[in-house]
């Protein structure tokens, strides 16, 4: 089992940052690609991000490409996601998942952490 845990959400303007993180615990997390989704209130939730294992690849929504970057310490277990330039559409809960095969599905999910941004 993996336990997800995330923080760095909050109020925020539009235009400014955030740097949200997801703090793996139990089972280390490091074989398993992690990524970011968010809902908003009334959407379905949607793919944000992605980084592999190895913190080699990742992968963004064309919503948020060259604004977010996602990042990982496997050393520290945590996946790190960097919002910047964000837009009031960035406005969602956040959550972070685990995944031991993407193609399967995410195995273990977070509780989620709010973003709120501003106009």
């Amino acid at each position: 089992q993996v336990q997800l845990v995330e923080s760095g959400g909050g109020l925020v303007q539009a235009g400014g940052s955030l740097r949200l993180s997801c703090a793996a615990s139990g089972r280390t997390a490091s074989g398993y690609a992690v990524g970011w989704f968010r809902q908003a209130p009334g959407k379905e939730r949607e793919f944000v991000a992605r980084v592999s294992w190895s913190g080699g690849t990742t992968y963004y929504a064309d919503s948020v490409k060259g604004r977010f970057t996602i990042s990982r310490d496997n050393a520290k277990n945590t996946v790190s996601l960097q919002m910047n330039s964000l837009k009031p559409e960035d406005t969602a809960v956040y959550y972070c998942a685990a995944a031991a095969l993407v193609a399967r599905g995410y195995d273990y999910w977070g509780q989620g952490t709010q973003v709120t941004v501003s106009s």
